[in-house]
């Protein structure tokens, strides 16, 4: 594939594996920038930017993560920043290092991403601020956020006929990808039947449905192309786009913590929602349509969520994800796998590390090198997240 004047070389991927260590979250993303650094063939003082993605649930370190993991891996002069997007967070960071280096600022950048969770559900913030919508929807609302995967797939229920066993089964497909990922939190399989056994947490999604709060780390080194045939890399995969684009007026499919959508009275709405418009950015951008996919890394915050992934990245039409589903197009050895690293579903949510990791699992799916769960031929492939207020993040890779 020839370049273009927006491609970057991802020369470098490492991951810390997900779980509930209890440590200090700077020790797991220096354990997956060291891995990406050594992946890469650069030394850390090689690295003229470095871009942290925030984690707000461990003080003033996780808010300047940039700097902290710079220090971490010993100061070197090198240019940082620091980026909170909530779930999208790692996408930003990859976007500001990207940019850096086509500006031609730097030719080496290290993006890390980390978190240490909190056992049990995320809250919000501590404190009282009435005018935070996110504080609002769980003092108010009482909106938790397995409340609002709920909402979703009863949604989904409504409007396209999805069942509980179309939710068990993304699950169990999920489940036996991630069997044979090293970095996976959960590396287990599971049946229907277990699915259906669990316990209900939010009416209609049982607790196998839901994706876990987890510690972890990921990292990936990007360089310019030029460094990275200087490098001895002739092929590198290869970051085609990056979209980071928000809803445009008239929003009117609501996603918490709004607690309402704006009106269409007066203007029509668009013609793709937020989520398929981030994507279609990216095709656009990528110069590729969603038939030359090879696999997808899509955001499996629940079992529900991914079949709606299925239409906002293009794979089939509105309402037909579950036919999709039960074809096994979806599945190893399918037309499109979708999650073959196993998703949040067995990693769970490590917030700043999520889309990095995506990247990361996009990386070696496209070299070759995904050992017990490769895609057959890849050569390219999309993740996409989505954050709260506005926020969220499609990238497409090639080799």
């Amino acid at each position: 594939m020839t370049d273009t004047n927006r491609d970057i070389a991802v020369l470098g991927a490492g991951m810390h594996p997900w779980g509930k260590w209890g440590r200090n979250f700077v020790e797991y993303g220096l354990v997956a920038a060291r891995a990406a650094l050594a992946d890469a063939g650069v030394d850390h003082l090689d690295v003229g930017y470095i871009a942290g993605a925030d984690t707000i649930r461990n003080g003033y370190p996780g808010f300047v993560a940039g700097a902290t993991f710079a220090q971490a891996l010993g100061w070197s002069g090198a240019r940082i920043s620091s980026s909170y997007a909530a779930c999208a967070s790692g996408a930003q960071a990859i976007a500001n290092a990207r940019a850096q280096i086509l500006a031609g600022l730097t030719d080496v950048a290290l993006v890390i991403g980390a978190d240490t969770t909190p056992k049990g559900f995320f809250q919000p913030v501590g404190g009282e601020r009435r005018d935070d919508p996110d504080w609002l929807r769980f003092h108010l609302l009482g909106a938790t956020n397995p409340i609002y995967f709920a909402l979703y797939a009863r949604r989904r229920m409504a409007l396209h006929g999805a069942t509980l066993d179309d939710f068990a089964a993304v699950k169990v497909k999920n489940a036996r990808h991630g069997l044979n990922n090293p970095y996976a939190r959960y590396r287990k399989e599971v049946s229907a039947e277990e699915i259906a056994a669990s316990a209900i947490v939010s009416d209609p999604l049982r607790l196998l449905d839901i994706c876990a709060t987890s510690d972890g780390g990921a990292a990936l080194v990007l360089t310019s192309m030029e460094y990275a045939r200087k490098h001895g890399v002739s092929d590198p995969v290869r970051i085609k786009a990056l979209s980071t684009v928000t809803p445009t007026f008239p929003k009117t499919v609501i996603d918490l913590p709004d607690f309402a959508t704006d009106s269409a009275v007066a203007v029509e709405p668009q013609p793709r929602a937020f989520r398929s418009a981030i994507a279609h950015a990216a095709y656009e951008e990528a110069g590729l349509g969603p038939d030359e996919l090879s696999l997808a890394e899509v955001y499996d915050l629940s079992t529900a969520l991914e079949l709606d992934w299925y239409e906002d990245i293009g794979l089939c039409e509105a309402g037909g994800a579950e036919a999709l589903l039960r074809s096994g197009a979806t599945t190893l050895g399918g037309r499109v796998p979708v999650n073959p690293s196993g998703g949040l579903a067995c990693f769970g949510e490590a917030i700043p590390a999520q889309a990095i990791a995506q990247i990361c699992e996009l990386t070696w799916q496209l070299r070759g090198q995904a050992d017990g769960r490769q895609v057959e031929g890849a050569r390219a492939g999309i993740a996409v997240n989505q954050g709260l207020f506005g926020h969220g993040s499609a990238i497409i890779a090639t080799r």
